[in-house]
């Protein structure tokens, strides 16, 4: 039997995983997943399944909070739903965004940001976007001793500036985002997100960085792939991009439930005398 006791996705493990176990797998050329979580009762879930990698994104801004996009988002947002999704795991890696507004100033408004994150959730690292321009930033904070994961590619917190959701890496965009890439591991970063980029420049980078590159809409050829738990799981209700895939179908069997509920209490059916107290 192979002994999966060092395996990022599933094994088993007694202590919470670190950006060196991250590492340890791009050497092993070993591949593995990392979703979103917002909350307590997904994050345990995911930790049971044995996701390394655990995303407290700001794509809470489309998922949970209702707004259009991530750029209204604020660091008293995230808070508490990362400290809520720490508090739920015993092994996952979670990794928060730092919110649009939150490190692009300065250097040190970045690594102030940063600590405070770390100290009042308990993550084990924040996450960032930007190419070049943030190089300052992700050395400032990892500097203070904080890992960042750095994000490029498509960066949703620019979206207005990008010119809505396009693929990234294209053409002569090629070699721009490869400088990006290997900027961003020189500064320190500890893993990278690439999102919307095209398959054979991602599969470039994944092949040139020493860390592990983190694939939304990369192609097949990152070592790892994350998704918004809500699009893995079925759960929206809108379309979908290109490069989501549903392993699930959440909203159906929600809607459901919630209409069995409401006809055993509209036909009197609920609470039964099984559910009743005397």
């Amino acid at each position: 039997m192979a002994d999966t006791s060092s395996a990022l996705y599933g094994g088993e493990r007694q202590r919470r995983l670190t950006v060196l176990d991250l590492r340890a797998a791009k050497e092993r050329g070993e591949r593995w997943p990392m979703l979103t979580s917002y909350d307590m009762y997904t994050a345990g879930i995911f930790d049971a399944a044995g996701i390394p990698v655990l995303l407290v994104g700001d794509s809470a801004g489309n998922n949970v909070y209702a707004y259009p996009d991530t750029v209204p988002v604020t660091l008293d947002e995230m808070i508490p739903l990362a400290r809520a999704v720490v508090r739920s795991t015993s092994r996952a890696l979670v990794v928060c965004d730092l919110p649009f507004g939150s490190y692009e100033v300065t250097p040190e408004q970045a690594m102030t940001t940063s600590i405070r994150v770390l100290k009042e959730t308990g993550v084990q690292a924040v996450k960032l976007e930007g190419g070049r321009t943030a190089i300052d930033a992700v050395r400032r904070i990892v500097d203070a001793g904080i890992p960042v994961m750095a994000h490029t590619g498509f960066t949703p917190q620019r979206v207005n500036t990008i010119g809505g959701y396009r693929v990234q890496g294209r053409g002569d965009q090629a070699d721009e985002l490869i400088a990006d890439a290997e900027a961003l591991e020189a500064a320190g970063a500890f893993a990278i997100v690439l999102e919307m980029v095209a398959a054979d420049v991602a599969a470039e980078i994944t092949k040139r960085l020493s860390i592990p590159v983190v694939g939304i809409g990369a192609g097949p050829h990152c070592d790892a792939q994350v998704l918004v738990w809500q699009d893995m799981a079925g759960f929206g209700d809108g379309s979908t991009p290109r490069f989501v895939k549903a392993f699930g179908d959440l909203r159906t069997a929600l809607v459901d439930a919630t209409k069995a509920f409401g006809d055993d209490v509209v036909a009197g059916r609920f609470p039964a005398e099984e559910h009743t107290y005397h």
